[in-house]
């Protein structure tokens, strides 16, 4: 067998290495068993031989059929070359690894993407370095869905790396939501979440849905690494800026006689800064302590287990049943939107591994009228809050309350929430981010809490006490109440309360685009024109926006499903 493996990695070298010959001199990751880093064939313990992706393409095409041609053929790609398995192949190469010591080390074992001193990274990789605490609050937020993530990473036999895109793409944030209406793990839009089976209803969000999410998100990778000469990188860059994009700016490159790899395509800044990301993460995950990052280490075993509840379910019911706290289910099943499943599915729940079992048989012992306690109301010509109280046998008081009503002004066609119990209402949170993500730079309107300080908020957010205090108006020594809203401008990605009361919302900076009208993105982001105008009533110097402008916008996220 010794020979046999010999022999084949000495063939991969001769037919390998010509191809290599021109490419850039960038330093490649050679994962465990190295064989060669000039050669850059990695032969893993786990029996797989892959040769690593170099910066220039290795394959000449001259036009863009191939490229449609390999997208056809997708579903059938071999992601990496099986030599064998079992004590033979253990004999040959070095002595196995043995279990990994937690789920980083376990992802670090599948690294196969070329890393690159480009400025780029390692600009990227100084900003992670800065940013200790970002990783630890990643991985913080990254535990229940990682393993998951990884099982089906290793299944397909793809590079360990791409366990690590949800840091970069959303921060393992399932509630994660774009100015573009990306939304989840995976940051997926309307349109392509449809292309890859991520249903979207009232009642539910699959691109928010971990398992299907992933699931999506994989098969879009997977495609995308047929569609261009399985080369990683670039089909990492056309998950973030769309094939169409890419396919372009290698068109243009072929024709200009220039190399089509990634390094050397002409994409938007955010995908020229996207994959140098994802490579500085994974360097640092590689190594944190050299770095001067700490990872408390995510076990290395399933976090969730799969639960049928065979018909819609409140939620609340199904946390007491768990005895856990409602958020802690929500954030295992973000893709329920409303205070119960989806009528029309899917008919699951995912749960901590140590009460499957226990929620299964008290589920099975629930009587079918406790399932639900709550309904859906669609208003109608006519219908007034007491009306429709009545109806339901609750109060209009509780119905306002569910609702965030200040009055008893309904509209027609919209939908209410009606409590199906005229007792005293459970602390219902809809399964949406209760804060609002606020980008690099971003003007921020943030809400006093009790307890606050103008230093304690200057700290919070990385400012200057003096600049905070500039910026509304106050002396270093005001005191401020709760409620009062103030402005900061932060040099950092911040999180903070929004103003929003009742309901969860989160606040984006949408940049006004061709074509664009007040009244065109109050209808795409379910908002009213009169809502935008008093946000950014400091901005809007007349009634015409332009190309360019800056808004802000605070997005019902319960809106953004259609």
């Amino acid at each position: 067998m010794r020979n046999s493996v010999v022999a084949l990695t000495a063939a991969l070298v001769v037919v390998v290495a010509p191809i290599l010959g021109g490419c850039a001199a960038d330093p490649v990751r050679v994962p465990n068993n190295q064989t060669s880093a000039q050669t850059s064939v990695s032969i893993f313990s786990d029996g797989y031989v892959r040769v690593a992706q170099t910066a220039a393409s290795a394959t000449q095409v001259v036009d863009g059929e191939a490229e449609a041609e390999a997208s056809i053929t997708a579903a059938g790609v071999d992601l990496s070359t099986h030599i064998t398995s079992g004590e033979e192949s253990s004999d040959s190469l070095s002595e196995p690894l043995g279990a990994p010591e937690d789920l980083w080390e376990r992802i670090r074992r599948r690294f196969a993407l070329p890393t690159s001193n480009h400025n780029s990274v390692q600009r990227e990789k100084v900003w992670y370095t800065r940013h200790p605490d970002y990783l630890s609050r990643v991985e913080k937020r990254a535990a229940p869905y990682l393993f998951h993530v990884v099982e089906e990473i290793e299944r397909r036999g793809m590079p360990g790396e791409l366990a690590l895109l949800p840091i970069v793409e959303s921060g393992y944030q399932p509630w994660a939501y774009s100015h573009e209406r990306a939304s989840g793990l995976w940051q997926f839009i309307p349109s392509t979440g449809d292309q890859y089976g991520l249903r979207r209803s009232w009642w539910y969000d699959g691109r928010r849905d971990v398992m299907e999410s992933t699931r999506a998100a994989l098969d879009y990778l997977t495609r995308l690494y047929a569609l261009f000469e399985q080369d990683w990188l670039v089909a990492i860059a056309a998950y973030n800026s769309g094939e169409g994009r890419v396919l372009e700016a290698r068109r243009r490159n072929r024709a200009a006689g220039k190399p089509t790899d990634f390094w050397h395509l002409e994409l938007p800044r955010e995908t020229r800064d996207y994959v140098p990301r994802l490579l500085a993460a994974a360097e640092i995950v590689s190594d944190p302590l050299s770095h001067g990052v700490t990872l408390v280490g995510i076990p290395d075993e399933p976090y969730f287990q799969v639960v049928p509840v065979g018909s819609q379910l409140d939620l609340v019911v199904a946390s007491n049943l768990l005895g856990m706290e409602i958020e802690d289910l929500f954030r295992l099943n973000p893709a329920f939107k409303r205070w119960a499943t989806d009528p029309d599915g899917p008919h699951r729940l995912l749960v901590p591994v140590d009460r499957a079992r226990e929620f299964a048989q008290a589920l099975a012992e629930l009587p079918e009228e406790r399932r639900l306690r709550w309904a859906r109301h669609q208003v109608r010509y006519g219908d007034t809050l007491s009306e429709i109280a009545k109806q339901y046998g609750t109060t209009a008081s509780a119905v306002r309350k569910a609702n965030a009503l200040k009055g008893d002004f309904i509209r027609e066609g919209k939908d209410l929430l009606i409590p199906l119990s005229g007792g005293d209402l459970p602390v219902y949170a809809l399964n949406l981010s209760p804060q609002a993500a606020v980008g690099s730079g971003g003007k921020i309107v943030y809400t006093v809490q009790p307890g606050d300080s103008l230093w304690e908020i200057a700290r919070r957010f990385g400012v200057k006490l003096r600049r905070l205090a500039t910026w509304n108006g106050l002396s270093t020594r005001d005191f401020i109440h709760p409620g009062q809203d103030l402005v900061l401008y932060a040099g950092k990605k911040q999180v903070v309360k929004t103003k929003a009361t009742g309901q969860r919302t989160q606040r984006i900076q949408y940049t006004v685009k061709q074509g664009d009208s007040l009244d065109r993105i109050s209808r795409r982001f379910n908002v009213t024109v009169s809502e935008i105008r008093e946000w950014n009533v400091n901005d809007l110097g007349g009634p015409y926006i332009h190309p360019g402008q800056e808004l802000t916008l605070y997005v019902d996220l319960t809106r953004q499903t259609l």
